[in-house]
């Protein structure tokens, strides 16, 4: 999108207002009606993002636009439009004179708000709140700066860009597709943190860290570490407010600990009756001083897990005593956030299955590789901010698809850390194991192993055996050795790994049914499909349980289990679970989306199995096309199915289009990955089947002894 563009033939774009994680902002003019509205487009991610990211992002866009065009309230931003232009989705809403809590904060200097201020806003969020409650809607987000006051005064939530309707919330506190919490630590209740089903006392303990924030200056837990705030949330009382402003009167102060109560049930009921107890105290006489309030009591289990989570941004930013500008600054154990919801992308080279999650360890987002020459000159080579943004620009190198040069720059990186911090300091060994990974996509598996051997000695010794991080790396270091080929090595280290995962994270932990799927995975290369299929399916019951039936990882799983189904030989099962497989994709991410795509190949390589090879052809032309036109001709995944079609030709007996096929696969393949490529290779003998089955033998026996030539010399160790 870009200025004094006129989108749907509608909205011109005036100037850019705002921009967020998934979109951009923008003031403009609706020619139809002659009126100011705010534009919000989502943001495209560039050609080095996982496509599966995109998808995730769009549909979390659509719920927001779904979501607050149903709604209409005086405390809920207005929506007037919503759809996609050129295919980036938009939607208009009002245009709000005002400005957040979090600018109001920032503009009072980090001093909190006038008492009375405090009152109104909690009212008028309150009142909110029980209207979209009675919808059936819960924001789950709510902070600082999704609340804005007008300059009339009113104020309205916005961005309900995470939130699920009523009747559809039994979900765990995770992480979406784009790597960032549900919700902000700062203000997220202990039930959301520790993956317990929430309702709407959940946003009212939201709507309390909120209020005591802009009452007292500062966040209920203002500490920097993303562990020790969530242990706040969890067991810690929050000091009473008074403590930091002895002014507030006792009334305001019950509300806002009230609401913050650990345990849901002993916050008030709904926000309904929030809203008759401000009103009512804001009418009486205080009863006594805020100093005389009881502290909040109560304790709500934190699953160990979540020490993974970063902490987000509370709403004054930077300061004294407060989180760095990027959460990536903050060199910590807890550095490298686990990214719950990436299934193309195993950290180190791991890919748990064919297309299934892996334990997928991602940074923050990447800062641009520029900064780190400016952030170098301020703050000197070695001081932890340059040496974090270096880290984030090693990063974007691997998301750009430049693997080569993040290598070097996270072995520079880990060397510089092992200088500064030491050999077995944890952000260390955070950069080697993102060499490891590096190592894994060059194809240098034998050096990836190495290095993950090499970092697990020292996270056994630094951390324990049983620290998500040991495990994650022992997950790696698994997903390598089958890499390498030494399935039954790879197989018994998934299983050592899911077994400690499940005792120290718990059997429906994420990451325990991540080793799950790992072993299955090798069970499956084994030759042990039953086995595979069975713990694929319990792996996908466990999800849908626990995630849902329409999350990523739950998906991934059925087609799994739809995969295992048709290397047994069952095609009618398999042909049935991924036709419903395919009805869910395009409902949940789309008819185009890479992995709908992906399920529409297994179902007509299944027809195929079953004989029907004209139905079989039909769909692989269909999906062939569409990768085309999504992924691009030399993607892998359009070759697979460029080659599908040749093998449905091939079974029709129309062999000289079949050879067409097979040579133009082989030849972008020869294109990209080289000659002397495995994937190259294969399909040229392809190519020499499919001339031998034409009687052209001459042909097909010279083409067979090239290959010959070519696999000998790689066999010998030769160039």
């Amino acid at each position: 999108m870009g200025e004094n563009r006129l989108v749907q033939g509608r909205y011109r774009l005036l100037d850019l207002i705002g921009r967020g994680g998934m979109g951009e902002v923008w003031r403009a003019r609706d020619e139809s009606l002659g009126r100011q509205v705010a534009v919000k487009c989502l943001k495209p991610l560039g050609p080095g993002h996982d496509p599966s990211l995109a998808g995730v992002l769009r549909e979390r866009f659509r719920r927001e636009a779904r979501v607050a065009a149903g709604l209409s309230h005086r405390g809920v931003t207005v929506v007037h439009d919503f759809g996609e232009s050129d295919g980036v989705p938009y939607l208009v809403m009002e245009l709000l004179e005002g400005r957040d809590l979090s600018r109001l904060l920032q503009d009072n200097k980090g001093h909190p708000l006038p008492v009375r201020d405090v009152e109104d806003i909690a009212a008028q969020v309150a009142a909110a709140l029980a209207y979209t409650h009675r919808q059936g809607v819960i924001h789950r987000d709510l902070k600082p700066a999704n609340i804005v006051r007008l300059a009339d005064g009113t104020v309205k939530i916005c961005d309900f860009g995470i939130a699920r309707l009523g009747h559809d919330i039994g979900f765990t506190a995770r992480l979406t597709g784009t790597g960032v919490a549900l919700g902000t630590p700062h203000y997220m209740s202990p039930e959301q943190i520790g993956g317990e089903p929430v309702d709407q006392r959940s946003d009212l303990y939201s709507l309390g860290c909120v209020l005591y924030e802009i009452a007292t200056g500062a966040p209920p837990f203002d500490l920097e570490d993303a562990w020790a705030i969530l242990i706040g949330h969890r067991d810690t009382p929050p000091r009473p407010p008074s403590e930091h402003r002895p002014e507030l009167p006792g009334h305001l102060q019950r509300v806002i600990l009230d609401l913050l109560a650990k345990r849901p049930e002993e916050r008030p009921h709904d926000a309904g009756e929030l809203v008759r107890r401000i009103r009512a105290g804001r009418g009486a006489a205080p009863s006594g001083t805020a100093a005389e309030i009881p502290e909040a009591r109560g304790a709500a289990r934190l699953p160990s897990w979540t020490r993974g989570m970063t902490t987000g941004h509370k709403a004054l930013g930077a300061g004294p005593g407060a989180l760095s500008p990027d959460a990536g600054a903050a060199l910590s154990v807890r550095w490298d956030a686990v990214r719950r919801d990436a299934p193309r992308r195993g950290a180190g080279n791991c890919a748990t299955s064919h297309n299934g999650p892996a334990d997928a360890r991602q940074p923050v987002p990447a800062f641009p590789a520029a900064r780190t020459a400016p952030t170098a000159e301020r703050s000197g080579p070695d001081h932890p901010e340059t040496l974090a943004a270096r880290y984030e620009a090693a990063f974007a190198l691997v998301r750009a698809g430049r693997i080569a040069e993040a290598l070097a720059a996270y072995t520079n990186l880990a060397e510089a850390r092992a200088r500064v911090l030491g050999a077995d300091h944890p952000d260390t060994l955070a950069a080697r194991q993102e060499t490891a990974y590096a190592l894994g996509r060059l194809g240098r598996h034998f050096e990836a192993h190495q290095v993950y051997a090499e970092v697990l000695a020292a996270r056994v010794r630094v951390m324990g055996p049983d620290h998500p991080d040991t495990l994650r790396c022992r997950h790696n270091l698994g997903c390598t050795l089958g890499r390498l080929g030494r399935l039954d090595d790879a197989c018994r280290t998934a299983l050592e790994v899911a077994a400690a995962r499940a005792r120290v994270l718990g059997a429906d932990h994420p990451d325990t049914l991540v080793s799950r799927c790992e072993v299955a995975y090798a069970q499956g290369q084994s030759g042990r499909w039953e086995e595979a299929l069975r713990i694929y399916r319990e792996v996908a019951g466990t999800r849908a349980r626990v995630l849902g039936p329409d999350h990523p990882d739950t998906l991934a799983a059925r087609y799994e289990t739809a995969l295992s189904l048709g290397r047994l030989g069952r095609s009618a099962d398999a042909l049935r679970l991924y036709r419903e497989l395919v009805v869910d994709r395009t409902r949940v991410q789309g008819p185009t989306h890479p992995e709908t795509l992906r399920a529409r190949h297994g179902l007509g390589v299944n027809l195929g199995r079953l004989g029907r090879w004209e139905d079989a052809l039909t769909e692989a032309r269909d999906v062939c096309l569409l990768r085309e036109q999504v992924l691009g001709p030399a993607h892998p995944d359009t070759l697979v199915s460029r080659r599908e079609i040749a093998v449905s030709l091939g079974w029709l007996g129309r062999w000289a289009e079949a050879l067409a096929e097979y040579r133009r696969v082989a030849a972008t393949r020869e294109e990209v990955l080289g000659p002397d490529h495995p994937d190259t290779l294969a399909a040229r003998g392809d190519e020499a089947h499919c001339l031998e089955l034409l009687g052209r033998g001459t042909e097909a026996g010279e083409l067979y002894r090239r290959l010959a030539v070519v696999r000998r010399r790689h066999a010998s160790g030769g160039t």
